[in-house]
Parts: C-alpha cells; structure tokens; sequence
C-alpha cells in the first residue's frame, strides 16, 4: 500500500509524540512507586562499604520511598511504623538482633548468614545457606510471579561482570523466583507471604524476601538485576 510523504511524517510524528508521553508517564511512576512508604535500611555504619548503601538509599528515595538508615546494633523497636524494613550484608550477622525475626513488618534482606535467624531457612551453612563466589546469571523458574519482574523464565544476566550472589535453602511454604545459574537447590530470590510456614515451623510476621546481592554487587547489577531488586522492594512492602 502506498502511503504519502505527508502521511509518512504524520505518522512519525505520532509515534514520536506518542513515544514521548510513554517516557514522560514512565518518569513520574518511577518516581511514585514507593508512594512515601517508609523504609528502614540497617547497615553497619562504621564499615567500609557503607557508601554501597548509601546508593541503595539513594536508588530508594528515589523511586518514591522514605529511608532511614539505622546501625546494625539497633533494636528493633526502630522499625515501629514502618513499611518495610532492609537488611544488608554488610551488617555482622552476630551483631543483630534477634528479635528482627518477630517483627511483623515485612522484611528484606541479602546478608545469608541472617537467614537462620530469620527462620528463613535452616542453620547450616554452604546446605541451607551460603554465598557462591563467582556468578552471573540468575534462572527465573517462577515468571509469572510479581517478583520476576516481568522477565523470561530461564536465563537471566542479572550482573554486569561475575561476582558473589548470596542463596539460600527455603522452607516449603517460600515461594522460589529464581536459582543461581545450573544450580537449582541454591535460591537466589525468594520470599514467604504473611503466615507462611518457613523453616522451624515458624510463620513469617509479615511478608520476607530473600535477594542475592552481596556486599558490594548492587551497582554491579545489569538492567534486569536492577529490574528485580525494585520487584523485590515492592512486592516485599506490598505494592506488588
């Protein structure tokens, strides 16, 4: 079918206009997704990767969240209001507190040696729990789930270059988003729902999210890692 120089331009100029509005309604929904929720983000703040989180703070407030950085030694009483609380790896696992796991606020983290703990899986390490050294790819074995982020299920690169992913060995009641690459005992996203059975037949407060970054990794993240850990925040405080 022959279309006219002037149709051609017009509808170009739709597509770019359209184009326009897509990006222009994509900024502010970034921007809004955490709607002013609020966050607790505990961290060592005496450690040497604080300025890591500091970015992740940054990332945070800027799609919309309000946080508050707390020390790892902060009782949990910190969090009472709040939406969601953080943890990262960089806090001293023995240095937490133990009474996180009872919070009934929902509940992130990527620090494995927290994860017995939290109840979130059993207590022996590089079994139940641990780090692997030198990874890339993520396998997406639950896509349609709000975590996977709209993401294909199979292979994924979730990280610019290789390096360390925490995983860990959920109860039954957790629900699995995606295992490190050819290892599919080894989790490297999933959560559990508000009174889901985790390990020790303990039923989670409130929704928990296990994610697979390491200390140092999130600006390590490719687009599709970044694409889960902003699925993973939300799904965590509810806005998934």
């Amino acid at each position: 079918m022959h279309i006219s120089r002037r149709t051609a331009s017009f509808l170009i100029a739709c597509g770019l206009l359209a184009g326009l509005h897509a990006a222009q309604a994509a900024e502010p929904a970034a921007a809004t997704a955490g709607k002013g929720r609020k966050v607790v983000l505990l961290v060592q703040r005496d450690g040497p990767n604080l300025p890591v989180d500091e970015k992740i703070r940054q990332h945070l407030e800027s799609r919309g969240y309000v946080v508050t950085l707390q020390d790892q030694s902060a009782n949990p009483a910190v969090a009472t209001g709040s939406d969601l609380v953080v943890i990262s790896s960089t806090v001293a696992a023995k240095d937490v507190s133990g009474a996180w796991r009872q919070l009934p606020v929902p509940l992130l983290t990527w620090e494995n040696d927290l994860l017995d703990d939290l109840a979130m899986t059993g207590k022996r390490h590089d079994i139940d729990f641990g780090e692997a050294p030198k990874e890339r790819y993520l396998w997406i074995v639950n896509a349609p789930h709000p975590m996977a982020a709209g993401l294909a299920a199979g292979v994924n690169n979730v990280y610019v270059k290789q390096a360390a992913m925490s995983w860990g060995k959920p109860g039954l009641g957790a629900t699995t988003i995606a295992t490190l690459y050819g290892q599919p005992e080894k989790a490297a996203i999933f959560g559990y729902e508000k009174g889901a059975t985790m390990d020790y037949e303990s039923l989670a407060p409130a929704r928990r999210v296990m994610f697979f970054l390491d200390n140092d990794t999130f600006a390590n993240l490719a687009p599709s890692g970044r694409q889960l850990f902003d699925a993973a925040i939300d799904w965590a405080v509810g806005a998934r």
